[in-house]
């Protein structure tokens, strides 16, 4: 699949990429500046020099030409920057990754945006687009990390099931992850709140929590 990346040059876009590409997918970075893009694009590559991975970069409005969408912007740049290019994004399945957190003092804390999720709030001004709720709970780092596993479960959830079904279909292409269809958009607003529990245990017990459902047949 030709994944586009908007905000790819942060930790949890440049991260995921990376991942993707390792899975044989063809990413495009994008951001606001191409050069930054590039820059982030040729870090990942000089890192990893013998995976052979299929990475180009460019703008947020040439990684939306792609046919399947991630939006990896921090939260509150989520809509603007879906808004800035609604037009490619009709039709195609766009992938919300975004959580709305912030610290208070030592915790980690929900905030709840205009429409209950970061995800519904891209639907909002997207509106010819599929919006799915995925990703919200791997650390960044760990997608990264291209030389470890990421072994957990991926909560799923979209008003468009094909486009939840696509997007399970794609993070089941990355080896020892586990999607699981988690319903309608509604259920973004609660996993999202929820990373900032995982963050909290991160920091109490000094790990790396993770979700894993029991109960579940494969």
């Amino acid at each position: 699949m030709q994944i586009g990346v908007l905000g790819a040059t942060g930790p949890a876009g440049s991260g995921l990429a990376a991942r993707l590409a390792s899975c044989g997918h063809e990413v495009i970075l994008g951001s606001r500046s191409k050069d930054r893009a590039v820059e982030v694009r040729d870090g990942i590559l000089a890192k990893w020099p013998d995976m052979n991975l299929s990475i180009d970069a460019g703008d947020n409005e040439a990684a939306a030409d792609a046919d399947i969408i991630v939006v990896a912007t921090p939260w509150d740049a989520a809509s603007p920057t879906a808004a800035s290019v609604a037009d490619k994004l009709v039709g195609k399945t766009v992938i919300c990754m975004a959580n709305a957190l912030t610290k208070i003092g030592p915790e980690f804390q929900p905030l709840v945006p205009p429409r209950g999720s970061v995800a519904a709030s891209v639907q909002a001004v997207a509106p010819g687009a599929k919006v799915v709720a995925a990703m919200q709970h791997i650390p960044a780092k760990e997608l990264g990390d291209l030389s470890m596993a990421v072994h957990d479960d991926v909560l799923v959830c979209s008003d468009h099931k094909d486009a939840r079904d696509l997007t399970i279909e794609l993070m089941e292409s990355m080896p020892d992850i586990r999607a699981l269809d988690s319903g309608s958009l509604a259920f973004a607003a609660p996993i999202e709140a929820f990373t900032a529990v995982l963050l909290q245990l991160n920091v109490r017990y000094k790990t790396r929590a993770g979700v894993k459902f029991t109960g579940i047949r494969p």
